[in-house]
């Protein structure tokens, strides 16, 4: 599949069925987030891998909506980092974040993306303080996102040119 498609197939699928992904499908979603472009080279990303099914029901619960879907996810990758080793610590997650959707929809499984930075309870407590304590990620590592991964459940149709907003593109300046 060449990018132009790739790009336009990949959605958010929020249902996955029970079979486990491939070791060697998650080592290549993981090399797509290793290989992502990063300001100044840094790399200081942090992706925790999370398979355990209990983990993955805490970690849904890390919000009150927009998260309920990693309960079905075969796994979960934790986007972390460190704003004290890059100030581009939410591009730099963000693009890696990406990388690995774009490489697990190129290999037939579905993801979504659950913001955590600046999420959180009714109660005030923040996800990533939740997220933090259930997988023991050190108190330095901002969490950005986590991304459910699986096998998907539901057919989502590609993305229509359609609906694409060449309005909202600019050539020169903005007009």
């Amino acid at each position: 599949m060449d990018f132009k498609d790739l790009i336009q197939k990949r959605r958010s699928h929020r249902k996955f069925t029970d079979e486990p992904i491939d070791g060697d499908a998650v080592k290549m979603i993981l090399r797509a987030g290793l290989m992502s472009p990063t300001g100044h080279s840094r790399r200081a990303w942090n992706f925790i891998v999370v398979e355990d099914k209990t983990d993955l029901e805490k970690l849904a619960d890390a919000r009150e909506a927009g998260s309920q879907f990693l309960k079905s996810a075969a796994l979960a990758v934790v986007v972390t980092c460190s704003p004290e080793e890059t100030d581009c610590w939410i591009e730099d997650c963000s693009l890696a974040a990406v990388s690995m959707q774009y490489q697990a929809e190129e290999l037939g499984l579905g993801s979504c993306w659950t913001q955590t930075a600046r999420r959180g309870l009714s109660d005030g407590t923040m996800a990533t303080d939740i997220v933090r304590g259930i997988l023991n990620i050190p108190d330095s590592q901002n969490v950005l996102c986590i991304l459910g991964f699986g096998h998907p459940a539901d057919e989502r149709k590609p993305q229509s040119e359609d609906n694409l907003k060449w309005e909202n593109v600019h050539i020169g300046k903005w007009e």
